[in-house]
Order: C-alpha cells, then structure tokens, then sequence
C-alpha cells in the first residue's frame, strides 16, 4: 500500500479510517470506472459465458467465430444482452471491492505499526486483503451475477423467457425457490480469493518493482504503459489460476434450468447438478479437463481493453474527485 503522499515509505501514513466524503467519492469512482470497462468488452463477456456453459456439440467455437455467429443471429443489440444486469452488478462490486481493498490495506498498515512494524504491505498482505475485498463485493451483488447469467445465455431460439433483471429474479424465485438466487455461490467464494486476491497483490507489487527499478518517488510518475503492463499481468494471472471455479460456478446457475438445454443438455433435458463437486468431476469426465478452461481465450483478450477504459475513467474521476484508489482489472 502506498503512503499518502507517495515515497519510498518516509511520507506520513494515511489515516486508519477514510472520511464518509472520501467514501462517497471512492465509491463513485469505483463504481463508474467498473460500469464503463465492463460495457466496452460486453460482448467478449456474453462470449465468454456462452462457451463455457456448452456441452461436447459446441455452438461456439472461437472468439472471431463467436462474435460473428452472435451479430449474425440476434445482431448488435444482442452482442451486449445482459449488459445492464452485468453493469447493475459490476457498479456497486467494483465499488465495494475498491472501497473495501483500500481500508483493508489501511487497517493492516496501521496494525502493523501498533506492533512495532514498518506498516508496509507484503505481496501475502496484499493477497489477503485483495481475497476480502473480492469476497465482500461478490457476496453483496451475488444474485444480480445469478440473474445476469440467465439473461446472458437465453433466447438461443428466439424464445426470451425473462423480460428483464426483476422479470427474471421473480421467475427464479417463483419457479426454483429463493435458494436458486445463491447457486454456484460457494465456487464463487473459492474462486474469487486467487481471482481478486491475485489480481490486487501482483498489480501493486509489480507497480512497486517499477517504482524501485526506475528509482521513481512516487507511483503517480508511472507511464500509462506501466500500468496497463501490471494491470494486464496481474489480470492474466488471477484468471488463469480462478478461472475453472468461474466455469463451474456458471454452468451450476444454468443447473437444471431449460432454458440452458441448447447448450448443455442430457437425455433433451438441461443437465443439473448435485452441487460444485459433481459439476466438477461430470464436466471432467463428459468433456475432459479442457472443459474446465472454455472461454478462457475471449476472457483473455477482453483483459487489457477492459483495465485500459477502467484505468482512464478512473483517473478522469480521481482528478475531478480527488480520490486516491488503485485500479485492477
């Protein structure tokens, strides 16, 4: 975590609590920076999650060929189906993980200190305190990501059975129980301390690298093109390692629901899952190991983009706002 006002560590530490003015503005800051990345690689994302809930009789079977079977069959608008649910869920996550990574790291500097530490963050500290933030801000917009799944992956016939984001939860609710809202909740759980963990820990330690090879004093001297380099590495990597569990987590939200049946069905009914466990080892043994990993390409290419727009707005809100938060993919 960095000092205030910069530095290799001489500066004075910030305060062990932010001000509810420097909340609002980090929240919004957040909240914006996540909204507007997440739009711009919409259809990447729908990709995404179209491969990796298909069976063996794959439908989709590139990014280029995906993309253009997408515009094709249901045209521009339905390259970004789901984007205002993801959006209605990406907005208040990304601000929560942000607002939450930042007083982590503020509280464990400070308890650092107490105890006769230096308050620096080790790359363990950072990884900790990134896998909590991840936690928070998944657990408290989980069933709009349950739902954006849904409108994601319907009308593969034309047939639209959710009209919107509180059409569909009243569906869900109705149809499958209020406990449907959670599926795939404890993968997600699992997933998200490597994911955002990861993704945190390497950005800032690689940022600090970059500080320390150039000698530069304070991290607001690093390029663009050094951000968007840590960014990009520490996005790959926490992908990479969570990305299964994000595989499983998604076909468990589709488990037995007919509307998923085009892309993964058993006997012409969707396929359903007797919990995480069993997800994992039918899709092993169905579809092999690789199954694990589908998608895995478009999330990559979506990666870079998607932190580049993130880190622009949010450095256009943080000069209008005064914020000071660190931006991960």
């Amino acid at each position: 975590m960095s000092k205030e006002n910069g530095g290799n560590g001489q500066e004075k530490l910030p305060s062990k609590s932010l001000s509810w003015q420097s909340i609002v503005k980090s929240l919004v800051a957040g909240g914006v920076a996540g909204g507007v990345s997440r739009t711009a690689v919409a259809p990447l994302e729908r990709l995404k999650i179209l491969m990796q809930v298909q069976g063996s009789n794959k439908v989709y079977t590139g990014v280029w060929q995906g993309l253009k079977l997408m515009s094709k069959s249901e045209g521009i608008r339905g390259m970004f189906r789901g984007n205002w649910t993801n959006c209605v869920r990406i907005i208040p996550n990304s601000a929560v993980k942000f607002l939450t990574y930042e007083q982590l790291c503020r509280r464990i500097s400070h308890n650092l200190i107490e105890n006769g530490g230096d308050g620096q963050m080790t790359p363990l500290l950072r990884l900790a305190a990134g896998a909590g933030a991840g936690i928070v801000g998944m657990s408290a917009t989980y069933p709009l990501d349950m739902v954006r799944g849904r409108l994601t992956v319907q009308s593969m016939e034309g047939v639209h059975r959710y009209r919107g984001i509180m059409h569909a939860t009243a569906v869900i609710v109705k149809e499958e129980g209020i406990i449907a809202l959670w599926k795939g909740w404890l993968p997600s759980v699992i997933g998200v301390i490597p994911y955002v963990g990861l993704n945190f820990a390497v950005y800032e330690t690689l940022k600090d690298n970059v500080l320390k090879f150039y000698e530069l004093n304070d991290e607001r001297e690093l390029s663009t093109l050094s951000r968007l380099a840590c960014g990009g590495i520490a996005g790959t990597t926490g992908q990479t390692v969570a990305y299964p569990l994000d595989v499983v987590r998604r076909r468990m939200q589709m488990s037995g629901w007919q509307g998923a049946q085009e892309l993964h069905a058993e006997g012409g009914h969707a396929v359903a899952y007797k919990g995480m466990v069993d997800c994992f080892v039918r899709t092993v043994r169905e579809e092999g190991t690789k199954a694990l990993f589908k998608g895995l390409l478009p999330n990559y290419i979506k990666v870079v983009p998607s932190i580049a727009i993130a880190f622009v707005t949010y450095e256009k809100l943080k000069e209008g706002l005064g914020v000071e938060l660190r931006i991960s993919s």
